[in-house]
C-alpha cells in the first residue's frame, strides 16, 4: 500500500495497517512535519512524490483534507499513473466514492473511510483507533467487505454510511465535536471573568494558560453532561432552560453580553435550541427568539 500524505490521519493508518501485516513501501510528504512524521511512524517507507506511490500501489490511500482532494483525483487520473484493479480508498468524512469517480472511470475500485475521530498527530491516535467507528461507503459489496475488513484490522469498528447521506454523517459529527470545543471554550471565557480576583489561600490565581481553574471546575460538569447525554438522551437535559426559568435565563444573557456579546449569541442560540427539545415554557422561547 502507499499513501499520499502522511498527515495525522494517513501516518496514523499507515502504522495501524503495518501492525496488521500491511506493507507501507512509499508515502508522499511536503512538508518538514510531515516528513518527520513519516519517519517516525513509517520508518520502512520512502518518502516519494504522489504519482510514484499512486503508480505502484495495490492499495492507495488519500489521506488529504477535504478541500484537496477533488483536484488530487484529478491529476492523479489525468497523468493516467493509477493501474487498472487499484484500491482507492479516501479518508474524507465528507465525501463518499462519488469524488474517485476520475479514477474508477480508469478501473480503479472506489472506497471511503473515514476514522470518526480527531488526531492529535500523537500516541494516542493509535490508541484511539481501536475505539474508533469508521464510516465506510463502497460501490458495491465487495467493496464493502474489503472496507470492513481494513477497518476491523485497525480495530475499528465500520459503520455502512450511504452515498447520499455523507455529508448528513459529517454535519453530525462536526457539529458534534467542532461546536462542542467552541462551547467548552466560550464557558471557560466566562467562568475566568466569574472567577477573577484574589481566590482562597493557596489557591491558583484565574489565568488565560489551559488547564486552570476555570477548566477544573467545569470539567466534572461537562464529562458528566456529555455521558448522561450519551446515555440517557434528550432525559439529560436540565439546568434553567429546560426547567422553562425565563427570569434566569435573562440574566445569565445580561451577564454573558456584558463579557462578550458573541458569546451571549452563542447562549441564545443554544438555550433555544434546548428550549425546544425541552418544549419548555413559551415565556422562555419568546425571549430567546427575541420577541
Amino acid at each position: 500500500m502507499g499513501i499520499v500524505s502522511a498527515g495525522r490521519v494517513g501516518s496514523a493508518l499507515g502504522s495501524a495497517l503495518e501492525r496488521a501485516g500491511h506493507i507501507v513501501f512509499g508515502v508522499s510528504a511536503i512538508s518538514d512535519a510531515s516528513r518527520q512524521r513519516a519517519r517516525t511512524r513509517l520508518p520502512d517507507s520512502r518518502i516519494l512524490p504522489a504519482e510514484q506511490v499512486a503508480a505502484r500501489s495495490e492499495l492507495l490511500v488519500l489521506a488529504v483534507p477535504d478541500a484537496e482532494l477533488p483536484g488530487l483525483v484529478t491529476g492523479l487520473a489525468t497523468a493516467g499513473v493509477v493501474r487498472p484493479g487499484t484500491i482507492v480508498l479516501h479518508t474524507s468524512g465528507a465525501n463518499g466514492i462519488g469524488v474517485l469517480a476520475p479514477l474508477t472511470e480508469r478501473g480503479a475500485r472506489p472506497l471511503a473511510v473515514h476514522p470518526a475521530m480527531t488526531f492529535t498527530g500523537h500516541d494516542e491516535d493509535l490508541a484511539r483507533l481501536g475505539n474508533a467507528c469508521f464510516g465506510i461507503t463502497a460501490a458495491d459489496e465487495v467493496g464493502y467487505a474489503i472496507a470492513q475488513s481494513l477497518v476491523i484490522e485497525m480495530g475499528g469498528e465500520p459503520v455502512r454510511v450511504t452515498e447520499e447521506h455523507r455529508a448528513l454523517y459529517h454535519a453530525a459529527l462536526a457539529h458534534g465535536s467542532n461546536h462542542l470545543v467552541t462551547l467548552i471554550v466560550d464557558a471557560v471565557a466566562a467562568l475566568r471573568d466569574a472567577l477573577a480576583g484574589p481566590g482562597l489561600l493557596g489557591q491558583q490565581l484565574v489565568d488565560e494558560q489551559p488547564g486552570g481553574l476555570a477548566e477544573r471546575m467545569l470539567a466534572p460538569l461537562a464529562s458528566a453532561a456529555l455521558d448522561n447525554a450519551l446515555r440517557r438522551g434528550q432525559a439529560a437535559l436540565t439546568g434553567p432552560v429546560a426547567r422553562g426559568d425565563a427570569d434566569a435565563v435573562a440574566k445569565h444573557l445580561r451577564a454573558l453580553t456584558e463579557v462578550d456579546p458573541r458569546l451571549a449569541a452563542g447562549y441564545r442560540a443554544l438555550s433555544l435550541r434546548t428550549a425546544e427539545l425541552a418544549r419548555t415554557n413559551p415565556a422562555l422561547i419568546e425571549l430567546l427568539e427575541g420577541h
